[in-house]
């Protein structure tokens, strides 16, 4: 464990912070940049040889706020306060430049400022040459879902956080879920001790991960900002009713709620997007029921799932997918899918190999031992969904096409000649 000691932010030490930033003692500042790049000159020293860094997200830019999505500020403090930290900041940064000019820290400012050495397409270009020539989203045919759950636990920006992460893996859609916590459980499961960070109940608890409309609203608006989309399990019928007011391309019916036949039925009648369809704890008599119920939706995600955290590999019934695709044959409404509750990426790539056509996957921000999901999910902060994603990339262009045909790659090893 490294300590380190924290400096406030006061007229005295602010005319100090740059000189802190070429001595030897480190120190936590208010300003968090300058003590990153205090760590990449001890990097530089470490190593021996000049570090390069490039400063990515710095706009100063005082409109946007501190976080910003569509218009929507999540900060406090009026907007001449946020101007002038701002600017303070920027001042800051001005002066780390000046200062380090010469050293073995080279630090080059991406953005639009008159100050940057570089556009952020410039680095992109830089770094990602070949980007543009990468197959979009749209051009796989097995779409990846980040089911985020309930593990935002109401914070904004912790969503935030999540979803970008889970874009920038290649996610396809982010899955939230919305329940009406007063009527989905009793008042004894409500009133049941629960340990969080949120109070002393389960009902603390259970209301403070539900999102509200402005939470689902940021949702929409940061999703189509970063060209992800997004959906949400709804289990019960008035949560059904307040999120069809933001016009999600999916619902899913998670298998929570398969013996909730009435509200699944209202669904089934009401809901005219496509509907996915969890079927964890049922068995052949639910799925009959389920294609005589959902005859009319236009499209109906099948999703294997089994419901035990984690899935022993034992009990993953793969095989069941496999079922799901010859079912799609004959319906083409109906899609093949995958809800993994099973460790790692190996189950999700089999059941692309069986024909998912969906799979899902719980993700997480750290690890949060009172939080549900926790075990199974995949760790946003670390490379474990992104390797998720690529693993299940890998095994759909593996499985290629059903038709046979001699590949671009094949050639005779022997050519018959004619005698």
């Amino acid at each position: 464990m490294f300590r380190a000691p924290h400096i406030s932010l006061g007229q005295e030490s602010a005319d100090l912070m740059v000189q802190r930033l070429l001595s030897d003692d480190f120190a936590i500042e208010d300003v968090l940049f300058m003590s990153a790049l205090q760590v990449a000159r001890e990097v530089a020293r470490h190593r021996g040889r000049p570090q390069q860094v490039y400063m990515v997200g710095f706009d100063f830019q005082p409109e946007l706020g501190y976080a910003q999505v569509d218009g929507a500020h999540y900060e406090t403090g009026d907007d001449q306060t946020r101007a002038m930290m701002i600017g303070m900041q920027e001042n800051f940064l001005l002066n780390a430049l000046y200062t380090l000019q010469g050293s073995a820290l080279n630090v080059t400012h991406v953005g639009s400022r008159a100050y940057s050495r570089l556009s952020v397409d410039d680095l992109v270009e830089m770094f990602l040459p070949d980007v543009h020539d990468r197959p979009d989203r749209t051009s796989w045919a097995v779409s990846i879902v980040a089911e985020i759950t309930t593990n935002h636990f109401g914070d904004l920006g912790r969503l935030e956080r999540m979803v970008r992460a889970a874009a920038a893996a290649g996610a396809d859609y982010v899955k939230v879920q919305k329940r009406d916590v007063e009527t989905f459980y009793t008042r004894e499961q409500l009133d049941a001790p629960y340990r969080s960070p949120f109070g002393t109940t389960f009902a603390d608890y259970r209301h403070q991960l539900e999102l509200s409309a402005e939470g689902f609203r940021f949702l929409d608006a940061l999703c189509k900002r970063l060209g992800i989309q997004w959906f949400a399990s709804v289990l019960d019928e008035p949560s059904y009713r307040f999120v069809m007011q933001f016009a999600p391309p999916l619902v899913k019916l998670p298998s929570t709620i398969s013996e909730h036949t009435d509200y699944l039925s209202h669904v089934a009648q009401d809901c005219r997007c496509g509907i996915v369809l969890s079927t964890g704890m049922t068995d052949r008599t639910y799925e009959n029921w389920v294609l005589k119920t959902f005859a009319h939706a236009p499209q109906l995600y099948l999703m294997q799932a089994n419901s035990a955290y984690p899935t022993p590999p034992s009990d993953a019934n793969i095989g069941v997918v496999r079922h799901y695709d010859r079912l799609s044959k004959a319906d083409p409404r109906i899609v093949p899918a995958y809800s993994s509750h099973d460790p790692g990426w190996f189950g999700s790539a089999m059941a692309v190999a069986a024909g998912a056509r969906m799979v899902e996957k719980h993700v997480k921000l750290g690890n949060t031992d009172w939080a549900h999901f926790d075990a199974v999910a995949l760790d946003l902060t670390t490379p474990a969904f992104r390797d998720y994603v690529g693993k299940v990339r890998e095994a759909e262009v593996i499985v290629g096409a059903e038709e046979k045909a001699i590949a671009p790659s094949e050639h005779h090893k022997y050519r018959r000649t004619s005698a």
